[in-house]
């Protein structure tokens, strides 16, 4: 049953109350843990020149505390994550609930920008466990073939323009009509307004989740593969190579698009999130405009 404004609301003030009793235990703790920390670095500077057993046992065993300290924390940031997913999807219901009331607000090129950036900055941030698998939509993984985007989503659209050309655009799934195995999509350009019927062949589920470069490197795309890529400042994809990976969770990808105006036939390198880089279509032209 979809949630009023008022039980939104309190379901919204109970994850803010439980996040912030969270990042208080997130802050005892790692103020419990420092102890044992400077006295590990002390030790292993001490090591350097004493390799007595009783210093590397006393050694091994603070490293032993720290990692237990450390999986203790991890488990508390991940339920602060979990506490923060639930609140956006919480915001994200009703922000379509409001849509479909036909109460759709709509938003100044300029600020639909800047949404979009932060939209990407913000999507969650997977860090995998030891031996823990990437699931789909993850950085660079596609989503499996049987996967159904959800109202809301975000997705590439291939449509087809005034003059009969097809462009990749950014949009929002309204609705999965599974008798036609077809999407219902908004176009997120709010200069547009358009809403298409595609089959799910001509849609391309964004990033749910970004990769952390440091631990899950495997999730992004390779230097010098060819994607699609949202062009900065439009809400259309293009054609591009990636130049550079992201080195850190919150860099982004540094792609070359492909421009016939300059002599090597890519444009400057330009900055895109990860949340908006996607796997080419390889049986499709990849086309778009501003």
């Amino acid at each position: 049953m979809p949630l009023t404004a008022e039980q939104a609301m309190l379901q919204v003030q109970d994850r803010l109350r439980s996040l912030k009793s969270l990042v208080y235990e997130i802050e005892t703790e790692r103020k419990r843990n420092e102890p044992n920390i400077v006295k590990a670095i002390q030790l292993t500077k001490a090591s350097g020149e004493d390799k007595s057993p009783a210093l590397t046992h006393k050694l091994k065993a603070h490293y032993k505390v720290g990692i237990q300290d450390a999986i203790q924390e991890e488990a508390l940031i991940r339920q602060a994550l979990a506490k923060i997913q639930d609140i956006r999807n919480i915001r994200n219901e009703r922000r379509i609930q409001a849509r479909n009331a036909g109460n759709k607000e709509t938003i100044r090129r300029g600020a639909l920008m800047k949404m979009l950036q932060i939209s990407a900055q913000t999507l969650p941030l997977f860090v995998s466990k030891v031996g823990e698998k990437i699931p789909p939509l993850c950085g660079s993984i596609p989503a499996d073939n049987n996967y159904v985007a959800k109202p809301g989503d975000m997705v590439a659209a291939l449509v087809k323009g005034v003059e009969n050309e097809e462009n990749w655009i950014l949009a929002e799934v309204v609705q999965y009509l599974a008798n036609a195995s077809k999407y219902e999509v908004d176009d997120i350009d709010e200069e547009q307004k358009d809403r298409h019927i595609l089959s799910k062949r001509r849609i391309v589920p964004l990033p749910l989740m970004r990769a952390n470069p440091e631990t899950d490197g495997q999730a992004l795309f390779p230097k010098g593969t060819t994607v699609m890529a949202l062009y900065p400042q439009t809400t259309c994809f293009y054609k591009a190579v990636i130049n550079s990976q992201p080195q850190t969770a919150n860099e982004e990808y540094e792609v070359l698009f492909e421009d016939p105006t300059y002599a090597d036939g890519y444009s400057p390198p330009l900055f895109v999130a990860q949340r908006y880089v996607i796997a080419i279509k390889q049986n499709k032209k990849v086309s778009g405009s501003s």
